[in-house]
């Protein structure tokens, strides 16, 4: 039998979800990574940007293990930040430094990860006082459920953009079908919809 390893696992679910995000920009140009697909501006590389940090300020600030102020970037500080500026990415930020910065985000994570027991106490300081205080499995269960529904925001968003689907590289998770089988099965929901809508 093999033994439950729980830090594992949650990492493992993590790491999933890390890798689809970034897995979601390949073979698209800057315009496409950049490009809102939704009213409220969603787009693929401030996806990325967002979780950066998500993560930074979870597993880092949270327990005392703030990202050294040097290599953090000009959007963190609250006097440098405008609002939502953690959704999308300025010109001037290229998607190497973007990724990179995520990269560099996972390494931090990792090691609070590795260093900490999952009872280990931490305090979200922009959290209400009264639910500061968590423990690294709570945060872990969190930036998981964080990051994976941002990688599936990025299905769709990445799917409006030039069709590509899949859940993670190598692993596409859809029945098998060309493009014709897909719009004839897309036209029959359409007509299903319109049927129940009356």
């Amino acid at each position: 039998m093999i033994a439950p390893n729980p830090k594992a696992d949650l990492l493992r679910y993590l790491q999933d979800g890390r890798d689809a995000l970034v897995w979601k920009l390949d073979g698209l140009s800057e315009y496409e990574i950049r490009r809102p697909l939704t009213p409220t501006g969603t787009n693929l590389l401030g996806l990325v940007k967002h979780v950066a940090g998500v993560e930074l300020a979870y597993f880092g600030d949270t327990f005392g293990r703030p990202l050294p102020e040097a290599e953090a970037p000009s959007w963190w500080s609250a006097e440098e930040s405008e609002p939502n500026s953690d959704m999308w990415a300025r010109a001037d930020e290229s998607r190497e430094q973007i990724v990179a910065l995520y990269r560099q985000a996972w390494e931090h994570s990792d090691s609070t990860i590795a260093a900490l027991p999952l009872d280990a106490i931490g305090h979200v300081p922009w959290w209400p006082a009264e639910r500061r205080e968590v423990t690294l499995h709570h945060i872990l269960v969190r930036v998981i459920s964080d990051t994976q529904r941002h990688a599936g925001h990025a299905d769709i968003l990445r799917e409006l953009s030039d069709g590509s689907v899949g859940y993670l590289q190598g692993k596409e998770n859809l029945p098998p079908g060309d493009q014709a089988w897909w719009e004839g099965h897309r036209s029959r929901l359409e007509r299903v919809a319109r049927e129940a809508g009356g």
